[in-house]
């Protein structure tokens, strides 16, 4: 299995109203150093619907200004419509909201 299928495979058990950070990721796949690499998986993703790459934001939970299906406004409405909140700078509270497998 490749690195990005490995990748596709556990964004795909993060659940509804949960994200994941891309170093989260990268440090689960065994590769801590990769999380950008993990980016551009999720920004290539051939499985839109069902590998869920909208969970995943960054280490301070921000959005992606690269969401490959809409931009950051289809990113955030998905995410909110999961019930996740954003704050006033459009961050996502990490403590309460990220996914710990």
């Amino acid at each position: 299995m490749g690195f990005f299928d490995e990748v596709y495979d556990i964004v795909r058990k993060i659940p509804k109203g949960k994200v994941a950070t891309y170093g989260q990721i990268a440090k689960m796949q065994g590769n801590p150093k990769r999380a950008k690499i993990v980016g551009w998986a999720l920004h290539k993703n051939p499985y839109f619907g069902e590998v869920p790459c909208h969970r995943v934001v960054n280490r301070n939970g921000e959005i992606s200004s690269g969401f490959a299906f809409g931009g950051m406004t289809v990113q955030k409405k998905m995410l909110e419509e999961e019930g996740i909140i954003f704050d006033e700078n459009s961050k996502i509270n990490l403590s309460k909201y990220l996914w710990k497998p």
